[in-house]
């Protein structure tokens, strides 16, 4: 992706620009934005060289793209020019208007002395707070990110690596979340290429080298669906769909394989006009080639939370495995687009989509505003990428949740009085324990009783963080505490360092995985919950960060070797140098080679992290874990 895509364009080409992507765009209010801003950042360049104005034309340029309004174009074009220049907020308000001034002002960075102390943390919360009232800040926000990430290389290296880190836990999942999918592929490929310079450049130079052979055999599929849509009378687009970089990096994490294992780098795309055609296409494409079990997923009459729709199945094609994607023109538009393609939907309707679209963000808002930055970025952060499932009212409104949630997180997601008032739950109709696992689809039904409330059991089954905290003020307990200390962990710092002992405190009734603080002191280090209202005192110098270990699991290995002297001490001390701990070996031929069978002791992220650099050990075949 080059770095400019406006470059070259004068301000009447610009301009163009925008009426091809939006007819109704107030040409001369964006104009008057365009001339503004160039002349306020007159003079002003980047760590490129190149002329600051080049940048915010830029975003303004990609808000267009996205098909947003005038306004949000004009504070595109302006997004910069409270922090960056003398212009008072008065004088933007003005010349135009209120609502630009509001986006301008949610997209600008604090600036205030409480800031100075947590900078990134402040300005997104800043950023945060104004999305949940006004999603286009969001969507300036990504487009200015966007651009940032791909000049990213005239920054000093450790810069790179901490706006990468940012742009990987924040922006990208906040993309995904919104739909947003092509954004969302462009910065995870920049972060890798910062993050993992070494794999972005081994994975890009595999990928080149198989690109003639992988689209050689990507066409032969093409033509073949074509032809067999064209004979069944479905007016359809075909095309082919590569995996980005970030996507094929995290499967061979996720799954531990080598590049050459990864069989789906590119799928087949079909587009057609109507849901109906899109059955009739899975229905033929079936019938031709034999699909793979369980590789067929239907996000049409179960649309992802981000609204995304489409069929997935998976064939053979020349005995090799082949991905199709099925879905219609408006489906594709917002699969690429997420929310900004409902940006041109009739207002009401569009209201409806945006709701839906952000529901999650205000959810997870509405009772951290009070938080302090780093608190609410945290909560965040671990909110954010959950996995989730999508269940529904018996009104028929989709509700996203966690992975494993239950009627209790549904109804404090519904309202805080359902949640307060919930007796009884009926799933798909029928009556259900309140810790029954929700599964998506499924339609979920609360019953209420003026006399029931929240009970402290429910405590030990909610998943969400905002069920968990409503149960404990409305009930006037905070849960059960724990006893132990001996999971809690100190993170990197002089407390740590010092080796002080960790002391559970009484005023907090402290749970397993509950976010944690602690406050040192010159015998130990006093641990409360992140929540607590003395922890809510504790002197910010006095502050220390704690987290919980995750827990160790046996796990077995299975490693396929050739018999070669210093081989066993070679996979010994790659185990032990990420501390996994190993309880038993055993050993016995394989054909030509030898199997080694390990018990090992370890948790998932570590294991996860290990078992690339056990293949990549000299004279190792294989290695599987289980």
């Amino acid at each position: 992706m080059q770095e400019l895509m406006s470059e070259g364009l004068e301000k009447e080409e610009f301009l163009d620009v925008v009426l091809s992507y939006n007819s109704n765009a107030d040409i001369k209010k964006i104009g008057a934005a365009y001339d503004f801003a160039k002349t306020a950042h007159e003079g002003q360049k980047r760590e490129s060289g190149r002329d600051f104005f080049m940048h915010v034309k830029e975003c303004a340029y990609l808000i267009a793209t996205m098909k947003l309004d005038t306004e949000a174009i004009c504070a595109a074009l302006l997004h910069d020019i409270l922090e960056d220049t003398k212009t008072k907020p008065e004088v933007i308000e003005k010349k135009f208007g209120k609502e630009v001034l509001q986006l301008v002002q949610g997209v600008t960075k604090e600036i205030s002395s409480k800031a100075m102390r947590n900078p990134r943390a402040e300005n997104l919360r800043k950023m945060l707070l104004a999305t949940a009232k006004d999603v286009r800040v969001i969507m300036i926000k990504l487009a200015d990110r966007l651009h940032n990430m791909r000049t990213l290389k005239y920054l000093p290296v450790q810069s790179q690596k901490e706006i990468a880190k940012e742009t990987l836990e924040i922006y990208v999942p906040i993309a995904y979340k919104l739909g947003m999918y092509r954004i969302k592929s462009e910065l995870e490929d920049l972060c890798l290429k910062h993050l993992q310079p070494e794999i972005y450049q081994q994975l890009k130079q595999k990928i080149v080298k198989k690109k003639m052979k992988r689209e050689k055999d990507v066409n032969r599929i093409i033509i073949a669906v074509r032809k067999l849509l064209g004979e069944e009378g479905i007016d359809s687009k075909v095309y082919g769909r590569a995996k980005n970089f970030y996507a094929i990096y995290k499967k061979m994490m996720k799954k531990s394989l080598k590049f050459e294992e990864i069989r789906d780098l590119s799928a087949v795309r079909i587009i057609v006009k109507t849901p109906e055609d899109c059955y009739k296409a899975l229905n033929a494409i079936h019938s031709k080639w034999q699909p793979i079990t369980n590789g067929f997923d239907d996000y049409i009459k179960n649309p992802k939370p981000n609204l995304y729709q489409s069929l997935h199945t998976e064939i053979l094609f020349n005995k090799k495995t082949v991905e199709v994607q099925i879905r219609t023109h408006e489906m594709h538009h917002v699969a690429e687009e997420g929310i900004a393609a409902h940006w041109q939907y009739k207002e009401t309707e569009r209201d409806k989509k945006f709701d839906r679209k952000i529901g999650w963000l205000k959810q997870i808002l509405d009772w951290r505003s009070a938080e302090t930055a780093q608190d609410l970025v945290e909560s965040f952060k671990i909110d954010i990428f959950k996995d989730e499932i999508y269940v529904v009212t018996p009104k028929g409104d989709p509700i996203p949740l966690p992975e494993k949630s239950t009627p209790v997180d549904f109804a404090y997601a519904v309202h805080t009085e359902i949640g307060d008032f919930c007796k009884a739950a009926k799933i798909n109709g029928k009556i259900q324990s309140l810790d029954y696992e929700l599964k998506s689809g499924d339609v979920v039904e609360i019953i209420t009783a003026k006399n029931a409330k929240p009970s402290r059991q429910w405590l030990q089954f909610v998943k969400t963080s905002f069920a968990r905290e409503k149960i404990r003020k409305a009930a006037g307990i905070k849960g059960e505490p724990t006893k132990k200390v001996k999971d809690i962990t100190t993170t990197k710092n002089m407390a740590s360092k010092e080796k002080l002992p960790l002391r559970l405190q009484k005023c907090c009734y402290i749970r397993q995985g509950d976010l944690l603080l602690g406050q040192k002191t010159k015998e130990a280090i006093l641990v409360h919950s992140k929540y607590c209202d003395v922890a809510k005192r504790i002197p910010q110098n006095k502050k220390v960060k704690i987290g919980w270990i995750e827990q160790k699991h046996k796990k077995q290995l299975e490693i396929e070797l050739k018999d070669e002297t210093g081989i066993f001490a070679d996979i010994l001390s790659t185990l032990t140098s990420d501390d996994i701990k190993v309880n038993t070996i055993n050993t016995k031929s394989a054909k030509n080679n030898l199997r080694m069978m390990l018990q090992i002791s370890t948790n998932d992220e570590q294991l996860e992290k290990t078992m690339p650099k056990l293949k990549r050990v000299k004279n190792v075949i294989s290695v599987k874990a289980t």
